[in-house]
This record gives structure tokens, C-alpha cells and sequence, in this order.
């Protein structure tokens, strides 16, 4: 069949933001391809050996971490029922509204000498005796506590989303057997999981490799404070490119063993009694320890974090006192709002011309619009720079041939490179919704709408986006929320001059005054208290009978 004129434009903006997300990856293997022989000498004598080594002891101990909180907490609330269970559902993803740079500055705060805990040791002992107890919160250990500690809810969700749909059927088998609860728990129902705990697990990796400002607050020198120090500090645009290859080779296994763990874990729900299994009510003691248990994660990952800020905030006045966080939190919005319009609207348009012409191309474009979260915020700020730039200097060159005055950095200057950089990064959320949301609405509809003689957008417009709302409603909050929050890249890209809330935080922490900046900390966490909490819209699934 014939390609219409609107299909042809689809597809071709389709291809053109498949190119837009493979652009900087592209940037970077073309840097690094300019020769570094001294700088790789230096980098293999004294920064790669520890760099590697921290960054593997990180992911390996973040995902630990991640794992034992998120896969308990989510058995024990899928499978049990316990005073305070209801309460739980709520607070346990609640860490997710907490930026791991944020908890990094709180935890520190709290626990470095003449800190809070540090004070409240000190009423009951002399205080070189309580800087003895205190932990060192400026070390890898420190690091991998603190960002498993925000990022366990990725695993959770994704655990809970399978546990709470556990057939009947192994639970009674295993009873029969004469298995006991942990005994199904550790055969049966961690195996079943598995798909889910890649998924989860794979994101974690991706978020902790993503960090720079947890990171280098604390102390540990990962592969991507290296790629920052390289480029910034070394001057080797070239150096930090090719360590960025490194990091995007980490990023492609990391990405494997996730599709591997869920390609591996095959189960079928029975048709003819696809009973769910029952919770297991918990009383006395036991309900106790299961809601203490569940309810440690979310006090130390959100509400300790979240009420330390509110506490800097209205003990320093910030509320009445700040002006320069409101300017901050315009400039943070104006760029999420543009960032997440396009982020839509291209979402929109690389699933619209995937459905109205599946072929090679749409197909392809779908698939590398998703890529962009997989890219670690300072590799798209390293690889965005060079096109951006080019840009820049074309424009000041075309100027000049005309005889009019250089408009200078447009692109980097108008906070376009920002915007840019949000939306690679984060496409791949509308692309997820929008086709879900697509995949909702039966093909009959279109097929209808064709037999009537209704142009392709009029179907869209009239039948298919009113259906589409709830989708785009939830795709534009959850990019909105994740553009507030990200750091290294607005870090690099951001217009001279020009802070957002998260770089104010960053330049707070590193002058050593991050209690000036609590207030626009809790504008961060409380704009994303909202999202996160709509993550957790759903109630539980049904029960089958005790």
C-alpha cells in the first residue's frame, strides 16, 4: 500500500530522533579516536586501577543492598498480611523521590563530627568517645549504603509486581512436599522472580553508574568521576571520550545480563485455576518484626532525608529568607516543561509511525529511542558538546559571511543543549508508555476510521490521543520529575550564570554549606513525592481463598 504524505513525514521525524539519540554515541567514538598516549599513561598508572575497582565493588554492593531490601520487603508484603501492611504500600517505593546526591549531603551532614548524631552521642559520653562510634559515611562502604538505600525501590516494584501474582499451585505443591516458608521462598518463589529482579536490579546498576554528585561527595572514584575529572580537570576532551566508551561497554553488559536473566526465567500461570497465592496473615511478634522490617528501608531512605531537610529549611528561615532558590526553581522548570514537551511529542511520533508502517526503520527507531536512558548523564553531556559546539561555531560562521554581528553560543547559551540532553535521556519513558497505551487501543479503530475515509491524523486526533491521555498524562509527570532531578548532565550543559535546583545543591555541597541549600532540596523531593506515590496507584491483586 501506499505511503501517505503524513506517514512519510511520521516515519522520516521517526528516523530523524533515532538519529538525535544515536548522535552522541556517535560524537563520542569519533572523539576518541584522537590519539592520548601520555594521558592513558598517567590514567593506567594512578586513576584506572582504583577507578575500576571501586566502580565494580560499587555495582557489585548497591545491587546487594538493593536486592536483600527490595526482594525482602516485597515478599514480605506480597505474601503476608501484618498491622501497618496498608500504611507500607505507600512508604516503601517513597526512597525514589530522594536523588542519591541528595542523601549523600544528609547523611554526611548527620554524621560527621559535631553532626546531629554526633551531638546526641555526646549527651551520654565524652565527644572523642562518640566520634569513635560514628561510621565513615565519606567511603565506598558509605557509598553503597547510601545509594542502596534510595535506589532498593526499583527492585521492590519490580519484585512485588511478580510476587503478589504467584499461583496457588507451587505454594500448595511445596506444602505437600513438606517445604517450609523459607524453603518456598528461596526454591520457588526467588527463581519465579528472577525475570523481575533482573529488570530491577539492571536499573539500579544503570542509576549508580549514572551518579557522579553521591560519588564524588563521598569520596570514591568511579569510572564516571573519572570521565569528569579527565575532561574537566585534565583538559583531554579526547581522554574522557574514550574512557566514556569504556563506560558504555559496562552499560551494554549490564544491559545483556538483564535481558539474559529475563529470557532465562519461563513460568506459566495454570488456565483452568489461575488462583493467586493467599497472604499469610502475621499477629503478635511476628506482625511486629515484619512491619519494623519493612518500615527501616522507607524511614532511612526517605523520611529521615526528607525531614532533615525540612528541619534545615524552617530552622534557617529559607522559606521567608531565600530568594535565589525561586529564580533556581523557575530556570529548573521552564527546562523540564520545553524538555518534557519534546520528550512527547516525539515519543508520540516514533510510536505513531511504528503502528500506522511497521517496518525495518519504525522498528529500528522505536528501539534506538529507548537507548537514551541507558546512556549515563555525563557521557550525553560529553557526546551532545561537540555537535552543540559545531552547531554554534556554523551559525557565528554564517553570521559573519553576511556581514552581521556573531550571535555567539546559541545553542549552549539558551540552555538548548539542557533541553536536548533531557530529552535523549529520558524518551525512552513516553516511547514505554505511549506504546502501551497503544497497545490498549484495538486496531479495529483505526481500521474503521480508514474504511470511513478519515485521514490518518484526524484518527489520531479524535480517537487515539482522548484514549492516550492517562498515558501521556503519566509519561509527561515521571519525565518532568526525572529532568528536576538530574545532575551531571545539566551540570555541563547548563548556560553560564544559569543554576537549576540540582546544580545549586551540587554548588552548596561543594563550597561546604549544603544546609543553605535544604530548601531547594525539598522542593526536589517534594515535587517528586507525587509521581512516585502514583506508582503505587494499583491496589493489590486479589487473593485466592485462605
Amino acid at each position: 500500500m501506499k505511503l501517505s504524505r503524513t506517514e512519510r513525514i511520521a516515519i522520516t521525524l521517526a528516523a530523524a530522533t533515532a538519529l538525535l539519540v544515536a548522535g552522541p554515541v556517535i560524537a563520542i567514538a569519533l572523539l576518541a579516536l584522537q590519539p592520548e598516549p601520555e594521558l592513558w599513561q598517567h590514567l593506567i598508572a594512578y586513576v584506572l586501577p582504583q577507578a575500576l575497582r571501586d566502580t565494580a565493588v560499587l555495582l557489585l554492593g548497591v545491587g546487594i543492598v538493593a536486592l536483600i531490601l527490595g526482594a525482602g520487603t516485597a515478599w514480605l508484603i506480597s505474601s503476608h498480611d501484618f498491622p501497618g501492611r496498608a500504611l507500607l504500600l505507600w512508604l516503601l517505593p517513597l526512597p525514589l523521590a530522594i536523588p542519591t546526591y541528595l542523601a549523600a549531603y544528609v547523611y554526611v551532614d548527620l554524621f560527621e563530627p559535631l553532626g546531629l548524631v554526633h551531638r546526641a552521642l555526646a549527651t551520654a559520653m565524652p565527644l572523642p568517645d562518640a566520634i569513635k562510634l560514628l561510621p565513615a559515611m565519606r567511603s565506598l562502604p558509605g557509598a553503597i549504603f547510601i545509594i542502596g538505600l534510595v535506589l532498593y525501590p526499583y527492585v521492590y516494584l519490580s519484585a512485588r509486581a511478580m510476587f503478589q501474582h504467584r499461583s496457588a499451585d507451587f505454594a500448595e505443591a511445596a506444602k505437600v512436599l513438606g517445604a517450609s516458608r523459607w524453603t518456598t521462598f528461596r526454591r520457588i518463589s526467588l527463581p519465579m522472580a528472577r525475570p523481575a529482579l533482573a529488570v530491577g536490579l539492571a536499573l539500579v546498576a544503570l542509576e549508580t553508574l549514572n551518579d557522579i554528585g553521591a560519588s564524588e561527595y563521598l569520596g570514591v572514584r568511579t569510572l564516571t568521576v573519572s570521565v569528569f575529572t579527565t575532561w574537566l580537570n585534565r583538559g583531554s576532551l579526547a581522554g574522557a571520550a574514550q574512557l566514556s566508551l569504556f563506560m558504555l561497554a559496562i552499560v551494554a553488559v549490564l544491559i545483556a545480563i538483564e535481558r539474559s536473566g529475563r529470557r532465562e526465567g519461563h513460568f506459566e500461570l495454570s488456565a483452568e485455576n489461575p488462583r493467586l497465592t493467599p497472604r499469610t496473615p502475621l499477629h503478635g511478634l511476628r506482625g511486629c518484626i515484619a512491619f519494623t522490617a519493612c518500615l527501616l528501608p522507607a524511614l532511612l531512605g526517605f523520611a529521615v532525608p526528607f525531614l532533615y531537610l525540612l528541619h534545615q529549611s524552617v530552622r534557617r528561615g529559607l522559606f521567608a529568607n531565600e530568594t535565589t532558590v525561586w529564580r533556581d526553581a523557575g530556570h529548573t522548570i521552564l527546562l523540564a516543561a520545553i524538555a518534557t514537551g519534546f520528550a512527547l511529542l516525539l515519543g508520540l511520533i516514533v510510536v505513531v509511525a511504528q503502528r500506522w508502517r511497521a517496518s525495518r526503520i519504525t522498528n529500528a527507531s522505536f528501539a534506538i529511542a529507548q537507548m537514551g536512558y541507558a546512556l549515563p548523564g555525563l557521557v550525553l553531556a560529553l557526546g551532545l558538546l561537540t555537535p552543540v559546539l559545531f552547531i554554534d561555531n556554523s551559525l557565528n560562521s554564517i553570521a559573519r559571511w553576511f556581514g552581521l554581528t556573531a550571535p555567539g553560543l546559541v545553542m549552549v547559551g539558551s540552555g538548548a543543549a539542557v533541553v536536548i540532553a533531557y530529552v535523549i535521556r529520558f524518551l525512552a519513558v513516553p516511547t514505554g508508555f505511549i506504546k502501551t497505551g497503544f497497545e490498549r487501543i484495538p486496531v479495529d479503530y483505526d481500521d474503521s476510521a480508514r474504511a470511513a475515509g478519515a485521514p490518518v491524523m484526524t484518527s489520531l486526533r479524535v480517537i487515539q490521543l482522548p484514549l492516550l491521555r492517562p498515558a501521556l498524562l503519566g509519561a509527561a509527570i515521571i519525565v518532568f520529575v526525572d529532568c528536576l532531578k538530574e545532575l551531571p548532565a545539566t551540570l555541563l550543559l547548563r548556560p553560564l550564570n544559569v543554576e537549576t535546583l540540582a546544580t545549586s545543591i551540587y554548588q552548596y555541597a561543594s563550597r561546604g554549606s549544603f544546609e543553605e541549600g535544604a530548601l531547594a532540596a525539598l522542593l526536589i523531593v517534594a515535587a517528586s513525592i507525587g509521581p512516585v506515590m502514583w506508582l503505587t496507584r494499583f491496589s493489590d491483586a486479589p487473593q485466592g481463598p485462605v
